[in-house]
């Protein structure tokens, strides 16, 4: 299967709400490092992670994606809710504050 397929089949498992399943299928695509739609692909990766409650695994990729672009408003919105939902909050406050600071909504 070319790796848009399987993006295009992640996507799929995502918006019937098969979350780890789609997190799977998107792990894969990313490591084949193929194909022009990789940061897509990165942010479906990390919306399947926080939405399948894989909370340190979207953790790490939000801070990997912060790490490559700071002012990706998204990644510090989600690495701010992961680490709310591991009850760190003191932590989580710091980014929901700089996500905010771009105009991001994080309620």
């Amino acid at each position: 299967m070319i790796e848009f397929e399987r993006y295009e089949y992640a996507r799929r498992l995502f918006e019937e709400r098969k979350y780890a399943p789609a997190a799977r299928e998107l792990e894969g695509v990313l490591a084949s490092g193929e194909g022009h739609g990789q940061g897509e692909a990165q942010e479906l990766y990390l919306r399947a992670l926080y939405h399948s409650a894989q909370l340190t695994k979207a953790e790490q990729t939000a801070r990997t994606m912060i790490e490559h672009n700071p002012t990706d408003a998204y990644a510090l919105v989600v690495l701010g809710r992961s680490l709310y939902r591991q009850g760190r909050y003191e932590d989580a406050e710091v980014y929901l504050k700089q996500a905010e600071a771009f105009g991001v909504s994080t309620v």
